[in-house]
């Protein structure tokens, strides 16, 4: 018999293709390679509250702003906006843009993710080649690699809330905005 593990994989993937647009249906939704589930939740309950989050993954892997609109509830809140980015929605198809003139070829992996109660925590890497454009830097090719700390609140089977922790540090020393020396 199937691990509890492989067993909630299936069923996350089965109810993704089903309940995603039929235009995005074909695009596979990451999937965390350890997913840590609290304890009194049922796998079908840690299921259903795992899948706006890989919609998510699946945002920001792509960059397909559909995907974000599914996951995100219509009142989405940042709890901690970066300085400039517009709160709701709006806010992370801004900062996707944004991020993919300079890595156009940025991906998302997902490390793990715990489903307690009403959250998800998502431990992420991202990872690409800065060949756009950030602010006055054009860049050269070189491999972008920085970690993320995502913790989603869930409502009506969309996130309600996000707070967010990049390794922005890393990420601007990559891009030579800060100097490595």
């Amino acid at each position: 018999m199937p691990s509890l593990k492989t067993r909630l994989a299936f069923r996350v993937i089965a109810a993704a293709l089903v309940t995603t647009s039929p235009a995005l249906a074909e695009e596979p939704l990451p999937q965390p390679r350890e997913v840590i589930v609290g304890k009194g939740l049922s796998p079908a309950a840690a299921e259903e509250r795992l899948l706006p989050a890989r919609r998510y993954y699946a945002f920001w892997n792509t960059g397909k702003e559909q995907f974000a609109k599914e996951a995100l509830a219509p009142d989405f809140v940042d709890l901690n906006l970066p300085e400039g980015r517009p709160q709701g929605v709006e806010g992370p198809l801004t900062a996707s843009r944004a991020f993919r003139q300079a890595v156009p070829d940025l991906s998302v992996s997902v490390e793990r993710a715990w489903v307690v109660n009403d959250q998800v925590i998502s431990q992420l890497r991202f990872t690409g080649h800065f060949t756009g454009r950030f602010g006055d830097k054009v860049g050269d090719g070189r491999t972008i690699n920085f970690s993320a700390v995502d913790i989603y609140t869930l409502k009506n089977g969309r996130i309600a809330t996000n707070w967010h922790l990049e390794d922005n540090l890393s990420l601007m020393k990559q891009l030579g905005v800060i100097s490595t020396h």
